[in-house]
């Protein structure tokens, strides 16, 4: 087993809490563009669902559009906004287990420096 210094086990710690900072940073960048996606199918599932039920739906693949039939869009639409809200699930329970991973760290950090002071 490997006993580490004050010093090294504090820069340990930090490097932990470095890290875990930017995971949170990029994961509720994560969460706020799949919300953002969430809100325009939202939109334009509303739109859709406006039309009557035989207007012509042109959806864009690649550089071409495709006839649709609007139950079809109206279906692949509420498929990916829940998709999305599993994704958002999983990065709420990620950011959570960073979030605590973070408020440990410091925890620790401030233990070893109240130690080091009575030392």
């Amino acid at each position: 087993m490997r006993w580490l210094t004050r010093s090294q086990l504090v820069e340990e710690i930090e490097s932990q809490a470095v890290s875990a900072q930017r995971e949170i940073s990029l994961v509720k960048a994560a969460i706020s563009t799949k919300q953002r996606d969430i809100r325009m199918l939202e939109l334009t599932g509303g739109e859709v669902k406006q039309l009557s039920k035989d207007t012509n739906v042109y959806e864009g693949v690649g550089k071409m559009f495709v006839l649709s039939p609007t139950a079809e869009v109206e279906k692949r639409l509420s498929s990916e906004s829940a998709e999305l809200k599993s994704d958002i699930s999983s990065l709420n329970k990620k950011l959570h287990y960073l979030e605590t991973t973070y408020k440990n760290s410091q925890e620790q950090m401030a233990k070893i420096f109240k130690s080091g002071a009575k030392s």
